[in-house]
């Protein structure tokens, strides 16, 4: 079953990570990217670009509404994230344990459906 391990920062965190060092950074996500690739349980992994430059497309009116970003909170938007394909939620829960990210950060996993759910 595959899961999104979706990265969630607070303010503080967000700008504690963009003062940290780049290379050290880089280089503990490449040794997690990697020990789930190594794993075979990696899917895909993106980061995101900064939320100021998103655009939101609002269906709450005909025709959309389209804006530029941020949609909602800072809080409440995606860095970045990982699919992972495992064979449990505790797996998972595993994995999403063993990320490279500090105090602020939050992980949260959310299954992705497979063609088995689209039958029922």
């Amino acid at each position: 079953m595959q899961f999104m391990l979706i990265m969630r920062d607070e303010d503080a965190a967000a700008v504690e990570r963009r003062d940290a060092p780049f290379e050290a950074m880089l280089e503990r996500m490449g040794r997690y990217n990697r020990a789930m690739a190594d794993a075979g349980v990696l899917v895909s992994a993106q980061g995101l670009a900064s939320p100021g430059t998103g655009i939101v497309v609002d269906f709450s009116a005909d025709p959309p509404l389209v804006t530029d970003g941020p949609y909602g909170e800072t809080k409440e938007l995606c860095n970045g994230f990982w699919v992972i394909d495992v064979p449990s939620r505790d797996a998972a829960v595993e994995w999403a344990s063993r990320a490279p990210l500090g105090p602020g950060t939050k992980l949260e996993l959310r299954r992705v459906h497979g063609e088995e759910d689209l039958r029922r």
